[in-house]
């Protein structure tokens, strides 16, 4: 066991959930009640089953990594497996850093800061798992 990614590890656990805030201002900020109310109703509700997916995905991912993260820096197979999904999951949100079209909804500092504060995050997120993955 290394301590130095197991505490890595649990460190990102803190920060995935730490994201969760951001997650829940995004139907606010992008205010998807009016937005999405031209939609039909099974798109909408859509919208929010895939958000549900995707905030169960890193209440997952958090939830794991605080409880389990001496267990995840192990190196072995299990290990490796959940962390090369981590790895996954959070390379293609940081790619999708450089393609959403974000510009005009950062109106304001603080919106401007945590966007650049999310970008962190992820590449830091992604490193994490990619040392846990393979950097053994």
């Amino acid at each position: 066991m290394q301590p130095t990614l197991s505490n890595a590890i649990f460190l990102a656990g803190i920060g995935q959930l730490g994201v969760l805030v951001a997650t829940a201002l995004v139907p606010l900020q992008l205010n998807w009640k009016s937005e999405l109310a031209s939609l039909p109703k099974l798109h909408r509700q859509m919208y929010w089953v895939y958000g549900g997916y995707i905030v169960l995905g890193i209440v997952s991912l958090g939830t794991i990594c605080l409880v389990c993260h001496e267990e995840l820096a192990s190196g072995s197979l299990l290990a490796r497996a959940f962390c090369c999904y981590g790895l996954a999951f959070w390379a293609i949100r940081l790619s999708l850093q450089g393609v959403f079209d974000v510009k005009p909804h950062l109106t304001r500092w603080w919106l401007t800061a945590g966007y650049y504060l999310l970008t962190v995050l992820f590449v830091t997120f992604t490193a994490v798992y990619a040392w846990g993955a393979f950097g053994h």
